[in-house]
């Protein structure tokens, strides 16, 4: 093969000017697997070098090496998993780091611990902020209720197909996957953040779903979440606790410019105060309701 010459003269001058795009890391959630983002990763590969750590595989040699050994799958184990795929794969800190539900637990985590490690992030409905979770995930699985688990997750019933939740039955047949589900669900469910939040410095995008059926008091949430010192937050419309599926054009630009640092102001129909504001209302009404002063 003849070797152009003048190509490596130039090489210099090509490492010069090639620019490589800043690393974005997105962690799934516990009722999700990495396919979840299939409507992100197009999109946020324009400006970003993206990243899907399998870090929470159910049938994954890992995880099971992790119980076998008579340990938990706690949310400590899963930063520490993170922390391992980023130095070892990755190594080009500081990452921007995107998580959903109990990914965001994890990354948070991670953040703690190090914060120089860590530029931006965009939490996506996430939980251990405030207050229970309402899990019918959890009895979806114990009690084989596929279609549960599915619709608990959405707001719109079209994205619960019948596909979907016929592809959740088929992964629960397998015994390794099923165990693992329910091991994670019992070394995570309830485990709480609320105390890192005031620590984490990085500038942070906070993403809520009105609707979400997951989250049992998701206005005690975005309270909670303004103790960020450097946080962001909207509340998208007829959303459930999916919101990178419900609304992934959305979901996407708000990710993008923010990470980016070109998100302007907020619309008013995204606006968390409104959101509160109608929330208040609805519970005074309830109020009056109960005590017969409608």
């Amino acid at each position: 093969m003849r070797t152009n010459v003048r190509d490596w003269f130039d090489l210099a001058r090509l490492l010069g000017s090639y620019k490589r795009r800043p690393p974005l890391i997105l962690v799934n959630g516990l009722a999700e697997q990495p396919e979840s983002w299939f409507a992100n990763r197009r999109h946020l590969s324009r400006n970003f070098d993206l990243k899907v750590p399998e870090i929470l595989v159910y049938d994954g040699e890992a995880l099971h090496r992790q119980i076998d050994a008579g340990g938990e799958i706690t949310v400590d184990y899963l930063a520490d998993r993170l922390g391992g795929f980023l130095d070892e794969f990755v190594q080009r800190a500081p990452y921007h780091l995107v998580g959903s539900s109990l990914g965001c637990q994890v990354i948070l985590t991670y953040a703690s611990r190090h914060p120089e490690r860590v530029a931006r992030m965009v939490l996506i409905c996430p939980s251990g902020f405030h207050g229970d979770e309402s899990l019918p995930t959890m009895e979806g699985v114990r009690r084989s209720r596929y279609d549960t688990l599915v619709k608990s997750v959405f707001h719109s019933g079209r994205f619960a197909s019948e596909d979907l939740v016929r592809a959740f039955e088929r992964k629960f047949q397998d015994r390794a996957w099923k165990r693992g589900v329910l091991r994670t669900l019992r070394g995570t469910v309830g485990h709480s953040v609320s105390h890192l939040l005031p620590t984490i410095t990085q500038p942070t995008l906070v993403i809520w779903g009105a609707e979400d059926r997951v989250l049992s008091d998701v206005p005690g949430a975005i309270r909670a979440a303004s103790g960020m010192p450097q946080v962001r937050q909207v509340v998208i419309p007829s959303c459930g606790h999916a919101p990178q599926i419900e609304r992934a054009g959305l979901v996407n630009q708000l990710v993008d410019r923010f990470l980016r640092e070109r998100l302007g102001a907020i619309p008013p129909d995204l606006d968390p105060r409104r959101y509160l504001a109608r929330s208040d209302r609805a519970g005074q009404d309830v109020a009056y309701a109960r005590a017969g002063l409608s």
